[in-house]
């Protein structure tokens, strides 16, 4: 049994918890994983770590409720148990195969898009830690769907903000804020402060100077990874992105996180999450998902309507 000792509600249907395991919290690392259960009949949920802390002897995930057992999951509360916590598995992030000489050289700009803001995080403390300094810009479709803000503005990088429907930030997606830092041109850019005033990129953020780098780690939904990894691809950027989201049984036993990576056959949860974005064959793994959301959506329906759902429809499955 993992007990909760912290619960969250960081935006609309997304949840940060905080679960007491000292084993999980002294071996976890940057980029792996964990697969929790609610109880005896729950779904096995693969979750990416989005911080560890080994004098507590937590772990953090963050739970977005996309079906049923996320939607369970979310209503639990402080001081309740999962049954099960399996981990850490999946690889490290690559940054920390690097010597401190290494990650000195260098220049490391983070994508964080929506809930890849929870497994962007630790691999960024990481650096921080470090004494690395580095850029991050953190996208979402608006305002209220941010999330991690504030943890992120207090390590050693400089924070872009960038939204979607430009209610706060710069008008997104992200891969504008990483031209424009790349061109120079963020200084002059419109941005949307936290109390909606509009003002110059060069009065609201610290750094609006042109930037060179040569390391990207983007990690989002799958449209915003492909996209992100299309520009750097042009900028010459060396570029990793996590494919967490294609998990399910997360062993490599049912095949279903299977990608296709530089023509090569892969499994997500033992070959990575993490791969070369610039080898990836997204239009493949975006088929995939649909179905995926098609079986879930119906589920939840069901859930949801309870004694009410007569399945009678043909569009949900009963």
């Amino acid at each position: 049994m993992f007990k909760i000792v912290k619960k969250r509600d960081l935006a609309e249907k997304l949840v940060l918890f905080e679960i007491e395991d000292e084993r999980l919290s002294k071996v976890a690392k940057p980029g792996q994983f964990l697969i929790v259960r609610m109880d005896e009949k729950g779904e096995r949920i693969p979750l990416t770590i989005c911080d560890f802390d080994a004098k507590k002897g937590t772990v953090t995930i963050v739970v977005q409720e996309i079906g049923v057992s996320t939607k369970k999951i979310n209503a639990m509360k402080e001081g309740d148990y999962f049954l099960d916590v399996v981990g850490p598995l999946g690889n490290e992030s690559d940054l920390l195969e690097l010597s401190k000489d290494e990650l000195a050289k260098k220049k490391v700009i983070f994508i964080a898009g929506g809930l890849g803001a929870a497994p962007v995080y630790p691999q960024a403390k990481y650096l921080s830690e470090n004494g690395v300094k580095f850029d991050v810009i953190i996208g979402a479709k608006s305002k209220n769907l941010l999330i991690l803000e504030d943890e992120f503005r207090k390590l050693n990088c400089n924070v872009y903000i960038c939204t979607d429907d430009e209610t706060y930030g710069f008008k997104g997606p992200v891969t504008n804020v990483l031209k424009m830092l790349c061109d120079g041109t963020l200084a002059d850019a419109n941005y949307v402060t936290d109390d909606g005033k509009t003002v110059k990129g060069k009065d609201a953020c610290e750094d609006t100077s042109k930037k060179t780098y040569n390391h990207c780690v983007a990690i989002g939904s799958a449209v915003m990874m492909k996209f992100a990894s299309l520009m750097t691809k042009e900028l010459g950027i060396h570029t990793i992105v996590s494919m967490n989201m294609l998990m399910v049984d997360g062993t490599g036993m049912c095949g279903a996180c299977r990608l296709t990576v530089g023509g090569e056959l892969k499994f997500c949860c033992i070959d990575g999450p993490e791969f070369d974005g610039h080898k990836i064959n997204y239009d493949e793994v975006m088929k995939r998902q649909m179905q995926y959301s098609t079986e879930e959506g119906r589920a939840l329906l069901k859930y949801n309507e309870g004694d009410t759902h007569h399945g009678g429809c043909g569009n949900c499955g009963g």
